[in-house]
């Protein structure tokens, strides 16, 4: 083609189709061109509806049966790892039902419709593409890490960005752009089946976590880099003390408390990071559910912290405005509160925001709204580079996808989120003699709610025959099982059948007899601690001791007389308050991940050194809920007949060496409320080995105008030290740690005298003052 003509046609292209362009004024072009049909359709997305853009019984994309369902395209796949809208795939609620591709079906997928997309839709929309991916890409063979409340006991911000940096590295190697992931939820609530996915009870943690995985995720930059993934910040909010710790139930919360306790976590990642989405909660707060909560979604979250982003719904949330809330009438009056509210994109088919065209047209939706909510939707494509994106290669997602790197870093996060309850000196094991390796967690790799079977899983019993296996004898026995069945996405959870398990401790029983020492794996399961995401599909519970014969199980061996072992690997904190009395030690493991088995024999054998806290407290019984460390000062009273003290307070975990924590030094005894003071505090291995320590920080604000907690985190640090090591650590702390909403609901610093706290728990803690003026 001559030089003029080609020059002629490259300045006739349209200017969203421009790289080089500004993104604000690509939109601004691309929106001028589309008609209302086509706007609308970047608010949906495809997840059961998939069987009409797939070929007729089978899985690979059909352009023409697409071009005939949606001639105007359509924004976004749901899960495009998984088979949902396929042949023979079970309608099941959240996802978990549903059938995985393998990688290279995914990828060809993703390809496929992006090449429809961009050749055969009329402007060339590229579509965007989300993934779950709580501690891993949810789709098989991917890279499973540690649940989240386990990441958040490691309390090492670097470690949740490493491993969040590898987790969207998978999800972006498949061809997503959009992962569903932090969750910032502060959890209350330990009946909650979902408290596993939540990084822990404490504001400054959730929040301190929530940045460093949303940096891992995407990074730094406002345009997505490659091996990035945008990230979901998720749900705003009350969604983790929900009335009778039931799922999606209301948040009896009043705004004080909304603001100084579950809107932190999610201001500090909006204020902190570049965070693309934002997914609000299925409760409600006050009576107005959390999608259709303009004063929530508007004026606080785009209005007070500027946040610019997507608003995407939670799967099938904007319908149960109607469906649960009953706030709106029928599917469009649900659209019309979503969109008014600002929700901008109806996860995961749609169903409501499809009406919005014709509303528009009836002259119920304005067109403004419309504009608003697919411009954002554009603005997230264009940074994430899908207009001028190629094909996503299989081959270098195989070769990044549960590699020797990943499964290296899986390993030490494994080994940083074990937290040492109790210990009388048993641990660490001796390699030798005979260990009986016990209970319905043994064999088997629990890895918690929104996990896919990885390429490789290590048991508690692979890794102590692995590490062990050489020098010692080592027997097993399954002990009980907890449920009937290992399917998580079966509706009804069955207890394990109380005759087969006498059958199976007994057999427990004797296979231990001879044993010098047993280590008894116990906890949860998939079934037995999980979303309950329907009236159907419950996973929320009354009760929090073992479930099933576990308790059984454990006396049987303990009567014994011989020293146990309790590998405590569960989703839920361990309020066991039988096996806690009696246990020579207690490990809690949470669900390590993949590689959690080589890191839990490390750990009882002493090959490492446990140095996990918990960042929740853990209740001696249902009756002591909520209960929290940083409660109000009226708390606490206690109970007739009753221990009123949590079982473990929160920042628990010990160690096989010691440490000391000196009191915390200031840079000086007095600052203006717009100051900040330095904080000093050492920490000495005073032990005969190498260990961690977490150095935590809080603060006590000891007379104010309203009742504010007891203490209050507000930094930390975990550090390796040698035997006889000594280090200083140095925290800062300015307005935002001692700032609190007044009486008449303003965000203020008030002068006074502070309570500065240093220790390794949030109960041994030595202090300082300071004064505030």
């Amino acid at each position: 083609m001559p030089a003029p003509l080609l020059a002629a046609t490259r300045s006739a292209a349209p200017l969203y189709k421009d790289a080089r362009a500004p993104v604000d004024l690509r939109v601004r072009d691309l929106m001028a061109r589309m008609t209302l049909d086509e706007k609308v359709a970047q608010m949906i997305a495809l997840w059961a509806t998939k069987a009409q853009v797939m070929v007729e019984g089978g899985l690979d994309f059909d352009p023409a049966r697409a071009t005939r369902a949606y001639p105007d395209g359509f924004g976004q796949i749901t899960r495009p790892s998984d088979k949902r809208g396929g042949p023979r795939v079970a309608e099941v609620a959240g996802g978990t039902g549903a059938q995985y591709r393998d990688g290279a079906s995914t990828i060809r997928f993703v390809n496929a419709i992006q090449r429809w997309a961009r050749e055969e839709t009329r402007l060339g929309i590229p579509v965007l593409f989300h993934e779950e991916s709580l501690h891993g890409y949810m789709a098989p063979g991917a890279t499973m890490f540690p649940q989240a409340i386990g990441m958040a006991g490691s309390f090492d911000r670097d470690l949740v960005a490493r491993c969040q940096s590898v987790i969207g590295r998978e999800v972006r190697a498949h061809g997503s752009q959009l992962a569903l992931s932090p969750v910032v939820d502060i959890a209350r609530d330990p009946r909650w089946g979902r408290i596993e996915e939540t990084f822990g009870e404490d504001p400054y943690l959730c929040g301190e976590m929530g940045v460093a995985a949303v940096r891992g995720l995407q990074g730094d930059s406002a345009t997505l880099q490659p091996g990035k993934v945008f990230a979901t910040l998720k749900h705003m909010t009350g969604h983790g003390q929900p009335q009778a710790g039931n799922n999606i139930a209301p948040a009896p919360i009043a705004i004080r408390e909304l603001r100084e306790s579950f809107f932190p976590p999610f201001r500090a990642v909006v204020e902190r990071t570049k965070i693309a989405a934002v997914m609000p909660s299925y409760n409600e707060i006050d009576g107005v559910p959390s999608h259709a909560n303009r004063w929530l979604l508007g004026q606080v979250l785009r209005g007070e912290w500027g946040f610019d982003g997507a608003i995407v719904s939670d799967y099938g949330a904007v319908e149960e405005l109607a469906t649960i809330h009953h706030v709106a009438a029928d599917r469009p009056a649900a659209a019309r509160a979503a969109l008014a509210a600002g929700v901008d994109s109806e996860l995961p088919d749609g169903t409501a925001y499809r009406t919005l065209a014709d509303q528009v047209r009836a002259g119920t939706v304005s067109q403004a709204a419309v504009d608003r909510a697919c411009a954002r939707l554009l603005t997230l494509k264009f940074r994430a580079g899908l207009f001028d994106a190629g094909p996503t290669d299989p081959a270098i997602a195989e070769r990044l996808t549960g590699n020797a790197e990943a499964c290296a870093l899986a390993l030490e996060a494994a080994r940083k989120s074990l937290c040492l309850l109790t210990n009388d000196g048993t641990l660490p094991l001796k390699p030798a003699g005979r260990i009986a390796v016990i209970g319905p967690n043994a064999a088997i790799a629990r890895l918690g709610g929104y996990s896919a079977p990885p390429r490789r899983s290590v048991s508690l019993l692979d890794g102590i025959r692995a590490l062990v296996g050489g020098s010692a004898q080592i027997v097993h026995a399954q002990g009980m099982r907890i449920t009937q069945s290992e399917d998580r996405s079966a509706d009804e959870v069955k207890l394990g059948d109380p005759a087969d398990n006498r059958r199976l401790i007994a057999e427990a029983v004797e296979a231990a007899r001879e044993a010098d020492v047993i280590v008894l794996a116990i906890g949860d399961t998939e079934q037995t601690s999980r979303e309950g995401f329907a009236r159907n599909h419950l996973g929320d519970r009354t009760t929090l001791d073992l479930v099933g014969d576990q308790n059984a199980l454990f006396d049987a061996l303990h009567a014994l007389g011989k020293p146990v072992v309790v590998a405590a690997i569960a989703g839920r904190p361990p309020s066991w308050p039988n096996v806690i009395a009696h246990a020579h030690a207690v490990l809690l493991c949470w669900y390590p991940g993949q590689e959690g088995g080589t890191a839990m024999a490390e750990a009882l054998f002493g090959r490492i050194n446990p140095g996990a806290k918990l960042p929740v407290t853990v209740v001696r019984e249902v009756g002591q809920v909520p209960m929290y460390y940083n409660a109000k000062p009226s708390t606490g009273r206690g109970y007739l007949f009753a221990d009123g003290a949590p079982l473990f307070p929160f920042g628990h975990g010990l160690s096989y060496t010691r440490f000391e924590i000196g009191a915390p030094r200031l840079s000086a005894p007095t600052i203006g409320r717009a100051g900040t003071v330095a904080v000093e505090v050492d920490v000495a291995n005073i032990g005969a080995r190498a260990g961690d320590e977490v150095v935590q920080l809080y603060v006590h604000d000891q007379v104010a105008s309203v009742a504010r907690p007891l203490k209050e985190l507000k930094g930390f640090e975990r550090v390796t030290l040698a035997p006889g090591e000594r280090r200083t650590l140095r925290f800062v702390l300015g307005p935002e740690a001692f700032r609190m909403i007044d009486a008449d609901l303003r965000e203020v610093v008030e002068p006074g005298r502070f309570t500065i706290m240093a220790g390794g728990n949030s109960v041994e803690l030595k202090t300082a003052e300071l004064d505030i003026v």
